[in-house]
């Protein structure tokens, strides 16, 4: 295999052709993205729980500022509700919905999709318990990161925090509105008032975010240590572009055409930067003829830009490994490769309604060359990759094993009942050299380095810790391709 590392990405694709690779199952891949979602639920797990060995966790959720906060979503490999990247997840998740609807529908996804987003918003809906107070996390990262135990058995604080009037946070209301909007689209034709309820939600979330400007992170320090925000313009951005889309209100529209910063040419689309969705929003509009000239134009520029440094056409190209995926980072960089594919594949959709291609720096790029870079790289993920590793959990002949993830590496509540202490999981299942006693099915870990190697090793948190924030992008792409 070492060979491999070193060949180009043309290379690599024939090698895999002259091998006769079968094609890949995308269809049971988008049904595995979708049941990881249930494998982080945090609350009562109801009846149709398709994970079996999860069981209620969190139940008490809230009790220390006496407000119900039970449910939602752990984010990664802990035992956390952080707001932050949980509002994205769902709005990620609700974005697959209203671009891919149809095709989720067609595969018989579609009632789980709406499902995964419900459980995330049900939870949102219950942290907005006023128009500007938001409840931004529960739990902390620093006792529940010194402990390994199942989420069912945890014995760290769940200690509540929040933003308000006082101590506000426009990124996290900003987002978390953006989440609501969204997911407001994609219920709207299976359940109006539930639609409603969300739509009103948003817009009081909006209307904080703007009138209370600030970091969340300075109102809930705690936050800060894991997902720190890098500013809330984008938010505002996304948010009011979601809302434009749900309401076709003026306010939203006129908020976006009168902004000073669009963002300009972006490197990256994440659970903290969201200036390319704002981008790509505002392009639909463009390519659709609804709105034209001056700024409108530099959000359709600035958002094709990046897509021409995904595809390699670009005049600051994206990085990519030996094997041709793309690469940001050491630490979880599948998470930035799922959300730059979703951006290609709405993006197609939009250049195929209106007939549109983009002319990057180094060719013109069509809709279907945007599609078969998508499928490329999700082929990649999916393990067709010089270690011929699946970075989808259960997925294929040949995942990792030992994922960092403490519900899925210590035995189900359910097969042994004896609680796990907080240090006595580490020697018991965090040290323990064999695969986890449950398999994760369908999340996306944090991927390979840059010369496409990987280690499966629980330790190993920057190559083998899933996070929401990485299947959720992923869920509208294989939806696409399926």
């Amino acid at each position: 295999m070492s060979s491999l590392s070193s060949l180009s990405c043309l290379g690599f694709l024939l090698l895999l052709l002259l091998h006769g690779v079968a094609s890949l199952d995308y269809k049971a891949a988008l049904t595995k993205s979708l049941l990881y979602f249930e494998a982080q639920r945090s609350g009562r797990l109801p009846r149709d729980q398709r994970v079996q060995w999860r069981g209620d966790s969190g139940l008490n959720d809230g009790s220390d500022a006496g407000i119900d906060l039970v449910g939602g979503y752990y984010d990664a490999g802990d035992n956390v509700k952080f707001g932050f990247p949980l509002a994205f997840t769902v709005t990620m998740l609700s974005w697959s919905v209203v671009e891919f609807g149809t095709q989720l529908s067609s595969k018989n996804e579609l009632h789980n999709a709406l499902q995964a987003i419900k459980w995330g918003t049900d939870y949102l809906i219950k942290a907005h318990p006023q128009p500007n107070v938001l409840y931004g996390e529960v739990g902390d990262g620093d006792s529940d990161h010194g402990c390994w135990q199942r989420p069912e058995d945890m014995a760290t604080p769940r200690t509540t925090f929040k933003i308000d009037e006082k101590n506000p946070g426009a990124d996290l209301a900003g987002e978390t509105s953006a989440a609501l909007a969204a997911a407001a689209i994609a219920f709207r034709s299976s359940n109006s008032n539930y639609s409603s309820i969300l739509l009103n939600h948003a817009k009081q979330l909006f209307d904080f975010a703007r009138n209370h400007q600030g970091l969340y992170q300075n109102s809930i320090p705690v936050a800060g240590k894991f997902y720190s925000s890098s500013g809330y313009e984008d938010e505002l951005l996304w948010a009011a572009a979601w809302l434009h889309r749900a309401t076709s209100e003026a306010i939203y529209r006129d908020y976006l055409g009168n902004t000073e910063n669009t963002g300009g040419s972006r490197s990256m689309f994440s659970w903290d930067d969201k200036f390319l969705g704002a981008q790509v929003l505002v392009s639909k509009l463009v390519l659709e003829g609804k709105v034209a000239d001056g700024d409108w134009d530099q959000y359709k520029s600035q958002a094709e830009q990046f897509i021409c440094s995904c595809v390699q056409k670009g005049s600051n190209n994206i990085k990519t490994t030996p094997a041709g995926a793309l690469w940001w980072q050491p630490w979880n960089g599948l998470q930035y490769t799922t959300s730059a594919l979703f951006v290609l594949s709405a993006y197609s959709n939009y250049l195929s309604a209106a007939q549109a291609s983009i002319n990057c720096q180094d060719g013109t790029v069509s809709p279907t060359d945007l599609i078969k870079f998508v499928q490329s790289q999700v082929d990649y993920i999916l393990g067709s990759n010089p270690r011929g590793i699946s970075y989808m959990v259960g997925f294929g002949s040949k995942y990792p094993e030992m994922v960092h993830h403490r519900g899925a590496s210590i035995v189900s509540i359910k097969k042994d009942p004896t609680p796990v202490t907080c240090k006595g999981g580490f020697d018991a299942w965090f040290n323990k050299n064999a695969p986890n006693p449950n398999v994760l099915e369908g999340a996306i870990i944090g991927g390979p380095d840059v010369s496409d190697g990987f280690t499966d090793s629980r330790s190993n948190f920057q190559q083998s810790e899933p996070a929401t924030v990485n299947t959720a992008p992923l869920v509208g792409v294989l939806a696409k391709l399926a």
